[in-house]
C-alpha cells in the first residue's frame, strides 16, 4: 500500500469500534425500544473502546448516534420515539480515536416487514453499496462509484437520494474527495489515489430524489412525500487493485 500520512493500524481501530456499535445497535432493533436507548448502547460501546461520537465533538450533535426511520433519510434525532414493527430503523456510527475518523451505518426492519417492497428496499441499498465497492481502486474516477450504485438501484424499481453523499476521510470525519455521490456525477471526477481513505455510503428511496432539513430541529433530513430510504456504509483504504473495509469485526467480511 502506499501509505500517506496516515497510522492505517489506527484506522483499522476506530474502523472496528464503529463496526461494533453499528452491529450492536442494529441487533438490538426490535418494536418497543426508544431511538434514545438504541442511541446509549453505541454511546457505551465507544466510551468502552476509548473513542468519541464524531458527530458531538465535530458538530455538537444531540446524540451520540444518528438513528433514522422510514422517512428520514439522514441525521434522525435519538430521543423518545419508540420503534414500531416494520419500521426501517437505521444506525448511522461515525467516531474518533487518536485522531482518526470512521464512518459506517446498516439498515435494518424492526420485526416483520410490512411490505415486501421495504424488504427489498433494504436489500437493494446493500447490493448497490456492494456494487459501487467494486469500482474503488487507484486510478479510477470518483464518479464511477455513484454510476454503478445508480445502475443498481434504478435496475431494481428505486432511486437515489441525490442530495446525501459518501466522502473522504481520515484525521476528519470529511474530507477529500468532498463528495461521492449515488449517481454519476461529471463534477467528481478525481482519480482515487492508493492509500486514501473513502465513506461509501447508499441513500435508496422508494420515490423522492432529495431530502429537506427539519426547520424545527435544524438537524432531521426527511423526504418532502415521505419516501421510505435505506442506508448502508462502509469506510475503506482505497489499494492499487481494490480496497479494504476498515469498519467491520473481526470475522466478518462485511456486515
Amino acid at each position: 500500500m502506499k501509505v500517506l500520512d496516515y497510522d492505517y493500524e489506527a484506522l483499522r481501530e476506530i474502523g472496528r469500534i464503529v463496526a461494533m456499535a453499528r452491529d450492536e445497535m442494529a441487533d438490538a432493533v426490535k418494536p418497543g425500544i426508544t431511538t434514545k436507548e438504541l442511541d446509549e448502547i453505541g454511546a457505551r460501546i465507544l466510551k468502552e473502546q476509548g473513542a468519541e461520537s464524531a458527530p458531538i465533538v465535530m458538530y455538537d450533535f444531540p446524540g451520540a448516534t444518528c438513528i433514522s426511520v422510514n422517512d428520514i433519510a439522514a441525521h434522525g434525532i435519538p430521543g423518545k420515539y419508540v420503534i414500531q414493527e416494520g419500521d426501517i430503523v437505521n444506525v448511522d456510527v461515525s467516531a474518533v480515536k487518536n485522531g482518526y475518523y470512521s464512518d459506517t451505518g446498516k439498515t435494518v426492519i424492526a420485526g416483520e416487514a410490512k411490505r415486501p417492497e421495504d424488504v427489498r428496499l433494504v436489500e437493494v441499498s446493500l447490493t448497490a453499496l456492494e456494487k459501487g465497492l467494486e469500482k474503488v481502486k487507484a486510478g479510477t474516477k470518483v464518479n464511477q462509484i455513484g454510476k454503478a450504485i445508480y445502475a443498481e438501484t434504478r435496475k431494481s424499481g428505486f432511486t437515489v437520494i441525490r442530495n446525501l453523499a459518501g466522502h473522504g476521510l481520515g484525521k476528519t470525519l470529511h474530507g477529500e474527495p468532498e463528495s461521492i455521490s449515488n449517481y454519476f456525477n461529471r463534477e467528481e471526477n478525481d482519480l482515487l489515489k492508493e492509500g486514501q481513505v473513502i465513506a461509501v455510503e447508499t441513500f435508496i428511496s422508494t420515490g423522492d430524489e432529495f431530502c429537506i432539513e427539519d426547520e424545527r430541529d435544524g438537524w432531521t433530513l426527511y423526504t418532502p412525500n415521505r419516501s421510505l430510504v435505506s442506508q448502508f456504509e462502509h469506510t475503506v483504504v482505497v489499494l492499487k487493485d481494490g480496497y479494504e473495509i476498515l469498519t467491520k469485526v473481526e470475522g466478518k467480511e462485511s456486515f
